[in-house]
């Protein structure tokens, strides 16, 4: 098939090259002519294992194309992939004038049937709204089709090439066939394809999110109270986990969530509901437990070092919201960071990977020294925080921990280190749920 994929960021560059790769000709749109340059010369405007190699070999194909040419590559597609951002607006909806310029532009230039798949996340009633528009600038046939997107950050090929399911949204039987041959070589081993109208579909996006979100911020509720009453929240998440009905994944304790998505799809779907006259009263509370969540690991040093932090330097290891992505935005680190200046500390972070989206988030912030190498952000430092659970921290060389620490302090927020450990080395530690103190 001949596709066209407006929206060159996260999701739409993943989808353009997955669908490039099983023999697609795929045409990536974007109005950021820089962007466009990087592309056509492979260089990544974001960080996703395996993504570069995979949009060289596409391109080496001429499978794989970008352009700020919006018009023709519609004219000449077969499907039209609308990716671009759905930002929150003041009262956090999502911002859907990107969405719908974009239909305006499909509307301009369709010259024979095409499937329209709307791939940004969007509020129930978006694709009534976009073929709406599309409506009004043609006589042409079309169908517009939910297709939400569900990939994770770190993991977005895996995601995309071997996904647990395939949401699709459309009334029309001829659209519905085109999905499934798109589809298709993505399904060999299982059909995992799941049909059903429009806004149910836009709804099972949001409704994904907010469940994954809830049960983070569940658990982090569990883990404040299991350091109030002196259980071990590793233990009860074990415990838990064992349970089929709840499982174990999104129940691992930390300094919050963030990224692109659960913040957004939270804020839209809590604003949604007030557009209709209800209220989502446990997202509500989701959101404002992760909130405080994302603040908690600068109280434990403030507790231990107290209220003044002037003259004091705290290292903060992990600056990505998650491990595997360079990804910055409503990261905790930057609660904790801002929370550390404020104090009067001097803060020096570190990442693997996100350090050039750290230098652009952070500009311009007195105090912050960001660093190349762990090691070198703790020399000296009065305490380290762990902001994110990239391996490389995972099992580092503590005895070098501790000689270059000025205080023999950790804050754990991802509870990657073993208590037995810290407590055989001495440290101060406090993770999520559980800590030690050694006595003094």
């Amino acid at each position: 098939m001949k596709i066209c994929v407006v929206g060159s960021g996260y999701v739409g560059l993943v989808a353009g090259a997955c669908f490039a790769g099983t023999g697609n000709t795929v045409t990536c749109v974007d109005i950021n002519e820089d962007k466009v340059k990087m592309l056509q010369d492979s260089i990544m405007p974001i960080y996703e294992p395996g993504l570069e190699e995979l949009v060289r070999s596409n391109q080496a194909n001429g499978r794989l194309t970008f352009t700020t040419a919006g018009s023709e590559a519609i004219r000449n597609s077969d499907v039209v992939f609308i990716a671009v951002g759905t930002p929150p607006g003041e009262d956090g909806s999502a911002d859907l004038q990107h969405v719908l310029a974009v239909a305006e532009d499909i509307g301009r230039n369709m010259n024979a049937y095409k499937v329209v798949v709307v791939k940004s996340t969007v509020p129930v009633g978006t694709c009534d709204r976009v073929h709406a528009t599309i409506a009004s600038q043609t006589d042409e046939e079309f169908d517009v089709v939910s297709n939400p997107e569900f990939l994770k950050e770190g993991a977005a090929l895996n995601d995309f090439l071997h996904p647990d399911r395939v949401v699709v949204g459309t009334p029309s039987e001829r659209a519905r066939a085109v999905m499934g041959e798109l589809y298709a070589p993505f399904m060999r081993k299982k059909n995992r394809m799941i049909y059903m109208d429009t806004r149910s579909s836009e709804m099972t996006k949001y409704a994904s999110n907010a469940m994954l979100a809830t049960k983070i911020s569940f658990i982090n509720e569990i883990a404040n109270l299991c350091e109030k009453v002196g259980a071990d929240v590793e233990n009860v998440r074990l415990g838990m986990s064992a349970d089929e009905r709840i499982g174990p994944h999104f129940i691992f304790p930390g300094c919050g969530y963030g990224g692109s998505c659960f913040p957004k799809d939270i804020k839209a779907l809590v604003g949604t509901a007030g557009q209709y006259g209800a209220r989502m009263q446990i997202l509500e509370a989701v959101e404002s437990v992760n909130a405080r969540q994302k603040a908690r690991l600068v109280d434990h040093v403030l507790n231990e070092l107290g209220s003044d932090l002037t003259g004091r330097t705290i290292a903060v290891w992990g600056l990505a919201f998650k491990p595997k992505t360079d990804d910055m935005r409503e990261a905790p680190s930057a609660v904790t960071i801002q929370r550390l200046l404020a104090a009067g500390a001097s803060v020096r972070g570190t990442d693997p990977v996100a350090m050039e989206t750290a230098a652009a988030e952070f500009e311009g912030l007195d105090g912050l020294e960001l660093v190349a190498n762990e090691y070198d952000a703790i020399d000296g430092a009065d305490a380290l925080i762990v902001c994110t659970e990239w391996n490389q921290y995972r099992n580092p060389n503590f005895d070098r921990v501790k000689e270059l620490l000025n205080t023999p302090l950790i804050v754990d927020g991802r509870n990657i280190f073993s208590l037995d450990r810290m407590a055989r080395m001495g440290f101060t530690y406090y993770g999520i749920g559980r800590s030690i103190r050694p006595e003094r």
